[in-house]
């Protein structure tokens, strides 16, 4: 793949990673890297053929004689208000400059030089003020190229070689760029061959401990010419391999993610842990009222059944109790009397102190988890996500609540079955009760009423004794089917009911944080692609 396809594609991933760290990781660190997407798409859009090479040093180094030897003109001299303006010149070979890309460097003076030579037709030199000016505004400048050009060659003198505010300044800072970058020891004309030995290896001492091994180290003079075909050699050099510009923002993006993944830290898990997931779904429920319910589904669970059980002529006093889910505004029945502007689905009552304490605690103890090893930024947005919905979440646990179907109104099969035979021994007794009363008088009429009698009982009471045990019995045992059945309905309702709060609590809780885990770690895939530069 050419240089410029690749560094397009790290850019696209660098770029994506800058979108997800923002708001989360250092701003400083979100904001070079932004910077370096900017300014490197923006240089592609220009010709990657043209190589912009920046002469760059402190006052009296000499770069501006040194720009006229290389060019072989006096435009330094011409130009002698340069040093009052803060924009840099620039000089071009060929039949035409790429003004546009000029204009988005804002180089000021532009000089076309015609050369036989068709290996200078894609170099453009650009002359920056000085870097220790005492000008503000050259040494922005001077800040602002340095971040934009495709190479760099740093003129320095005898004198100031060695000056903190170059190597400290700019040098150092730029170890990264070792790669796009010479330095030239200018004005060795100055000093006899020993001299000139001397700080050159002091020098290239000095650089190397910068991290600047691979940057190439010359000697020149623009007086007696000294060393200039050697750097032209080298400044043709790099414009000939065409991978100047590739490879200068090539090193800004990997130095960019670098820093965005060194602010990430150590990986973290990319999904929450299930087992504090679910323990918070289960401190929410009790929150919500899920124990309430069941509770209550239970209580009139039996409440209906020991009506549609129990023996008759007591069972009516059920009715008089009220129904408990009623009271909590739960059922068909509740559901069909609220109105849809309502907020409030049920009347549970309001989470306690210590199951809001609960809730807390096994939410911090979740975003601990999630968040552990992540940056500051990162860490507060997980727990403000796990919060996000906080002014919404006990509306729709109500919601959820209120919307179960708890089938309460379906009796079971057999209560029916215990009603017919409830009736069927009420009727055993008025029976009983009116053979035994009303069957002697009816017999003394003329009618054929037989008269009969158990161990001396009369048969009409035994049936009617009979009956009203046997209704009692059967109530007795309805109310134990009953309660065993309630207990049934209410474990199952719970189920119903704590998958109703999962759900939402999933949506609520769970699914924000994780798009933040999810960003996180597309933001160290993203970073991953974008230090790979082959």
């Amino acid at each position: 793949m050419k240089p410029a396809a690749r560094l397009s594609e790290r850019l696209k991933e660098l770029s994506t990673a800058v979108e997800a760290c923002e708001g989360r990781s250092d701003p400083a660190v979100v904001d070079r890297a932004r910077g370096v997407v900017a300014r490197a798409g923006q240089r592609m859009a220009f010709s990657s053929d043209v190589t912009v090479i920046a002469l760059a040093g402190s006052t009296g180094s000499g770069k501006s004689s040194l720009l006229n030897r290389l060019t072989g003109t006096e435009l330094a001299e011409v130009a002698l208000r340069r040093p009052t303006t803060s924009r840099a010149m620039a000089v071009g070979w060929g039949t035409q400059l790429p003004n546009e890309l000029l204009d988005w460097l804002d180089a000021g003076q532009r000089h076309l030089i015609a050369s036989p030579d068709p290996r200078l037709a894609n170099l453009v030199l650009l002359d920056l003020p000085d870097h220790d000016s005492t000008e503000e505004s050259h040494r922005i400048t001077v800040d602002r190229l340095v971040d934009m050009v495709d190479a760099l060659v740093w003129v320095v003198d005898p004198q100031k070689y060695a000056d903190a505010a170059l190597h400290q300044g700019y040098l150092a800072p730029l170890a990264s760029h070792a790669d796009v970058m010479m330095v030239v020891l200018n004005q060795v004309d100055r000093l006899d061959g020993a001299a000139v030995e001397h700080c050159m290896k002091d020098l290239r001492r000095l650089l190397d401990a910068e991290g600047l091994k691979a940057t190439p180290l010359m000697a020149t003079s623009a007086v007696r010419g000294d060393g200039i075909y050697e750097l032209r050699e080298a400044l043709l050099g790099t414009v000939a391999k065409k991978r100047a510009m590739a490879s200068r923002f090539s090193l800004d993006v990997t130095a960019a993610a670098r820093a965005l993944s060194d602010d990430l830290g150590p990986k973290v898990p990319a999904k929450l842990n299930p087992s504090l997931c679910e323990a918070v779904t289960e401190t929410m429920a009790d929150a919500a009222g899920v124990p309430v319910v069941t509770a209550g589904l239970a209580k009139a669970w039996q409440r209906r059944g020991r009506i549609a059980t129990g023996w008759p002529l007591l069972s009516w006093i059920g009715r008089l109790r009220p129904d408990p889910l009623k009271l909590l505004r739960l059922g068909t029945a509740a559901k069909a009397e609220l109105s849809p502007t309502e907020v409030s689905r049920t009347s549970l009552p309001k989470a306690s102190s210590v199951q809001r304490a609960r809730v807390d605690e096994g939410l911090r103890r979740l975003v601990d988890q999630a968040s552990e090893g992540m940056p500051t930024g990162w860490a507060r947005a997980v727990r403000q996500a796990a919060r996000s919905n906080d002014a919404l979440l006990a509306d729709d646990l109500d919601k959820a609540i209120a919307g179960t179907d708890l089938a309460v109104k379906s009796p079971s099969w057999w209560w029916v079955l215990f009603t017919l035979v409830q009736w069927l021994l009420i009727l055993a007794v008025v029976g009983g009760l009116a053979w035994w009363l009303v069957g002697p008088f009816l017999a003394a009429s003329g009618f054929a009423v037989p008269i009969l009698s158990w161990y001396g009982v009369p048969a009409g009471l035994s049936v009617a004794v009979g009956g009203v045990l046997a209704g009692l019995l059967l109530a007795g045992l309805g109310r134990l089917l009953v309660r065993a059945g309630a207990s049934g309905r209410a474990r199952k309702a719970r189920r119903q009911l704590e998958s109703a709060v999962a759900a939402v609590v999933a949506e609520q809780v769970f699914a924000p944080v994780q798009v933040e885990l999810d960003r996180y770690h597309a933001a160290r895939d993203a970073l991953k692609k974008a230090l790979k530069d082959r």
